[in-house]
Formats: structure tokens, sequence, C-alpha cells
């Protein structure tokens, strides 16, 4: 099939109409965003600045997206330093409970670190303390090996747990939500600088106070969390070993058998006291006055033959003729 002059020429004509058409609609779709722009610029920014739509388009917003870079390398930095919350513990066993706290706390505070909380007790009659420190993110593992040493008061490791929890993306999420809460902020204020009506001016500032409170709790909750990434928490036990000797010599204590024996006998003398008494003075009036009143009956009985020396008994009577 010959391809003639005339049929190129039509073909170019066709593909020049089309992006004739293309630019056309792309000049319409940019004076429809100007116009918009001017409308609203014309309006005070109301339409643009609405606090509605500034809370809900949440990361659609350019802004509350994480750029992969930025004029200032904010982003970028964020992305490349991890935020990690690292949590511990560990259970030690140490010579000497005091001197193992003293070497720990100047150990810590060398490396930029500080106690946050601390508690002792005694465990029978031995020294326990548990103390919780706060270290800088990167003397983690420095911070583990002092307390695994202690410069020789540790004995024995008893127990040691470590978690790590990334963050990054949580760190993030905060900051878009605050920016994006902020621009809605701005945008209330200029609102309120221009409305008239008193009605108007009390709904946004309502609407600027709650802003403000979701700002502030937002950047508590990202203060709080970049702390938690920064310094790292580790909570260390401290306690002396168990002496086997100790244990044997609690199974027996010669003074408390001797208290016991003691207390025991005390209470059979009283138990044999309390019968004596009880028999003296309940028991023996009861007895004598039992054999009295027998006594007073025999005699009775005597007198009315009932019972007599020599009587024969019936069984034992001769028989008459």
């Amino acid at each position: 099939m010959r391809i003639t002059r005339p049929s190129i020429a039509l073909g170019a004509f066709l593909i020049a109409a089309f992006i004739a058409l293309a630019g056309c609609a792309g000049g319409a779709a940019r004076l429809s965003t100007v116009g918009s722009a001017v409308d609203d610029s014309a309006y005070g920014g109301a339409r643009a600045a609405a606090p509605e739509p500034a809370a809900s388009a949440g990361a659609a917003q350019p802004t509350s997206a994480p750029a992969p870079a930025d004029s200032s390398g904010n982003a970028v930095n964020l992305v490349d330093d991890a935020k990690i919350v690292r949590t511990g513990s560990i259970d030690l066993q140490v010579k000497d409970v005091a001197t193992a706290i003293q070497t720990a706390r100047d150990g810590i505070r060398a490396m930029g670190g500080y106690i946050g909380a601390s508690q002792t007790s005694t465990v029978d009659d031995r020294p326990v303390a548990t103390i919780t420190y706060r270290i800088p993110v990167d003397r983690w593992e420095d911070a583990l090996d002092l307390l695994r040493g202690l410069s020789g008061q540790t004995t024995k490791i008893v127990n040691e747990q470590t978690q790590a929890v990334e963050v990054t993306g949580t760190v993030i999420d905060l900051q878009a939500r605050i920016r994006n809460l902020q621009a809605s902020e701005i945008a209330l204020q200029g609102i309120a600088s221009k409305a008239a009506r008193v009605s108007d001016i009390l709904e946004v500032q309502a609407q600027l106070t709650n802003v403000r409170g979701e700002i502030e709790q937002l950047s508590g909750q990202l203060k709080d969390l970049n702390d938690r990434a920064a310094f790292a928490t580790l909570t260390a036990s401290f306690e002396t070993p168990v002496v086997a000797v100790q244990v044997a010599a609690k199974g027996w204590e010669p003074a408390r058998v001797v208290d016991e024996a003691t207390a025991s006998l005390v209470d059979i003398l009283q138990a044999l006291t309390t019968a004596g008494i009880w028999f003296a003075i309940v028991w023996v009036p009861i007895l004598a006055g039992l054999g009295l009143i027998g006594l007073v009956v025999g005699l009775i009985l005597r007198r009315l033959g009932v019972i007599g020396r020599g009587r024969t008994p019936t069984g034992d009577m001769p028989a008459t003729t």
C-alpha cells in the first residue's frame, strides 16, 4: 500500500489539532484554578481556610506528607535517624549493695544519664535496692557493660531483658498533625480578624480553642516520645547472694527453742494448777456433799430395818415344816 503526500499532510494536521485541543484544556484548567484562587482571596480566604476541610484533609495536604527532601533537610534527617525507644531490666547479685549503687551512679552520670527513680528495702535481713536509670540512647550498650561488671562488685547476673521499639512513623504522624492544626489555627485567626458579627467571632474563638487544645495535646505526646527515644530506661536491682550457712542457721535458733520450751512448761503448770483449783473449789464440796447424803440415807435405812446386822438374805431362809 502506497502512502501519498496528502495522507501524510492530513495525519500531521490531525496530530497538530489534538495537541492544540490539549493545550486549550490545560489552559482552561489553569484559568479555573486562578479564578478560584482570586475568588478565595476576594472573600478573605474564607473558603480556602475553612477549619473543617483543613482538619479533615489530614495527610492529603502537601504539608502533612513527609517529603523526601526539605529545604532545611529536616525530613531527610528524620527518615535517616530512626527513633527507637529502648527499655530493659537487669537483676544483679553484688558483694555490697551500697558500694554497687554508688559505682553504678557515678558511671551513669559520667555517660550523661541520671537516676529516674529508686527504692531500697530489707528482705530476710538482706538489703535490696531497685534503681531506674535514664541513659542517652547512644550509650545504651556502655551502660549494660557497666552494670554487668561494676568494677568487680557484680558476682552474678540473675536476669537481663531488653526491648527496642521503633517509633519513627509515630513521630512523623504527630508532626504532620500538628502542622495541619497550626495551619487551621492561622486560617481561623484570619477569619476572626475579618468577622463583623459577635456570634461569628464567638464561634471562631470556640473553634480556635479546640484547635489550640489539640495542638498542645499532640505537642505533649511528641515531646514525651522524643524524650523516651533520646533517653533509654534501664531498671536495675541489687542484692547480696544468699549464703547456705545463713539459710541453715535460720532453721535452728537456740534462744527461740529455749523460749518455746519454757512457754510449754508454763502452759503445763498452768493447766495442772487450774485443774487443782477446780478440783479443790468445785469437786471437793460436791463429793463431800454426796458422801454426807449417802451416810444419812444409810442411817435411815438401818433404823427402818431395811438394812441390819445378821439379817439372812431371802434366798437363804430355811424352809418351814
